[in-house]
């Protein structure tokens, strides 16, 4: 997947990625397409946590990153939020 990001990003891992040569528009799919083959060839990728925290990190709206949706990563970005918030007031209580 050709991905642009801040130079100072450690992004060496997209070089052991399973989806390195596979075709962009896989993790892309029109909305309500299929995203069961994306998926597949995330499942058991050695980098797949790396993936998903990139996406996490800044912010992907679009496409399958570390075998996740967008509404799977939102859903992730929602828990961790409430974590924070929780770990902040029980550090001010």
């Amino acid at each position: 997947m050709g991905i642009y990001a801040k130079p100072d990003l450690d992004m060496t891992w997209q070089e052991f990625s399973n989806c390195l040569g596979v075709d962009p528009d896989l993790f892309f799919p029109e909305r309500g397409a299929s995203t069961r083959e994306a998926k597949e060839v995330c499942r058991g990728c050695v980098v797949r946590e790396d993936c998903l925290e990139y996406a996490l990190q800044n912010g992907e709206k679009f496409g399958i990153w570390g075998g996740m949706s967008e509404r799977e990563r939102r859903r992730i970005r929602r828990q961790r939020a409430l974590a924070r918030a929780a770990a902040a007031v029980a550090e001010t209580a």
